[in-house]
């Protein structure tokens, strides 16, 4: 159950990091709303895992899905530019994400 609240709480790190870029420094609404509520949901979800998953795989994991996702989508939406190397780095951090899953006792 821990890394199901893990990777949820990656997925909410994409979230608010995207909200917050979308915010113009909190001078939208609705997307500081998002990141309002999705960053403390992200950092709640990322304290409980903590109390089963060591901390620094949690963290690494946490930021690895946050981080490769809010790329991905900035890719896929045109905000930035998409490159073949860009792709195969994040699927190096995923990669990486799934290693430590495995590893992980």
């Amino acid at each position: 159950m821990a890394w199901l609240i893990l990777v949820v709480s990656g997925v909410l790190e994409a979230v608010w990091a995207t909200a917050l870029g979308k915010s113009e420094g909190f001078t939208k609404a609705g997307p500081t709303v998002v990141f309002g509520i999705s960053v403390v949901l992200s950092m709640v979800g990322l304290a409980v895992a903590m109390r089963s998953l060591p901390v620094g795989t949690s963290y690494a994991v946490w930021v690895g899905i946050g981080a490769a996702l809010t790329v991905a989508y900035a890719m896929l939406t045109g905000t930035e530019a998409a490159s073949l190397i860009k792709v195969m780095l994040i699927l190096g951090v995923i990669g990486c994400v799934i290693g430590l899953k495995l590893v992980s006792h």
